[in-house]
């Protein structure tokens, strides 16, 4: 009998282990729920826990124009639940998300009313409409959910992951993504800085002459690295340094500036923003932008 006793006793913590390692570390996308909910670092420092389709509504009035195509607000609202069901399933913070471009920007109701004053409640039912008629809908890639990166506007081709993140993702490859050209509205942006900004900015040792050269570009003529007065940097690291809105940029020497012209907008990785706003226009569903975009993917429920 004491055998018995202890053999369910084992058996109980081993079921009660696998329910707390289950909880605490998700497997695969059939352990979410149709309630989940998300923990978000706000730019205030605060941990918030949101209900997920919620939490949707702040991502895609930050992240997407409201006024784009219906089918792209709906290839966004997957990308972002996929995006934030990736995050809350390798989360090891007390927080699952940042609610900021480190992940994906999210702004609050109030936000959300200054930004569209009297427009608030038409597109605040177009964003919420697009997370309804795709409600519960993930992409993942072999039965695993993806990380579904995504940005505002390509420079006519999106990048490779490996080049940027430094991952090897084999359902992000570069794709072209002829939808966005100059007829757009800041696809082609010139910044001016004094030369002085910009050997601060650099922390370059001398500013009396500044040579600029050995630019190694990628396939999509992104700038993987630079040299900079014998510095070399990554193109990542000028971006970001300078506040660029891409590694897509040509620097040109004017008297005591510089002009750095740059064409596209964000990292280049995954779903383009604007591309997918131009395939909408051109006739296709968001299931097509998304699977345009990312590579051998399937559309799956959460549950």
């Amino acid at each position: 009998m004491r055998n018995k006793i202890l053999l369910v006793v084992v058996l109980l913590l081993g079921i009660v282990t696998g329910v707390v390692v289950r909880c605490k570390k998700k497997t695969d996308h059939s352990f979410f729920s149709q309630e989940e909910t998300i923990k978000v670092k706000t730019k205030e420092e605060e941990i918030q826990e949101l209900n997920l389709e919620t939490y949707l509504i702040g991502v895609l009035a930050a992240e997407m124009p409201a006024s784009f195509e219906e089918e792209a607000l709906k290839a966004q609202a997957v990308a972002s639940r996929t995006y934030a069901l990736y995050k809350i399933k390798h989360s090891t913070e007390d927080y699952d998300i940042v609610s900021d471009v480190t992940n994906q920007s999210f702004i609050n109701e109030e936000e959300m009313k200054e930004k569209w004053l009297d427009n608030y409640d038409y597109y605040y039912n177009r964003i919420k409409n697009a997370i309804d008629n795709t409600k519960e809908e993930i992409l993942t890639y072999h039965g695993e959910i993806i990380e579904a990166f995504y940005f505002a506007m390509s420079n006519g081709a999106t990048e490779d992951v490996q080049s940027v993140f430094g991952e090897t993702l084999p359902y992000i490859k570069s794709v072209s993504s002829s939808w966005e050209d100059e007829s757009l509205h800041n696809f082609l942006v010139n910044k001016t800085i004094s030369k002085s900004e910009f050997c601060k900015l650099l922390q370059l040792n001398t500013c009396n002459t500044i040579q600029i050269d050995a630019i190694n570009r990628s396939a999509t003529h992104r700038v993987r690295t630079i040299s900079i007065n014998n510095k070399v940097f990554k193109g990542t690291e000028i971006r970001t340094l300078l506040n660029l809105r891409s590694t897509d940029f040509t620097i040109e020497e004017q008297n005591d500036y510089f002009i750095i012209s740059t064409k596209g907008y964000g990292h280049g990785v995954g779903m383009s923003q604007y591309g997918a706003n131009g395939m909408a226009k051109a006739g296709y569903n968001y299931e097509e932008i998304l699977k345009y975009y990312y590579n051998d993917v399937e559309l799956n429920k959460m549950v």
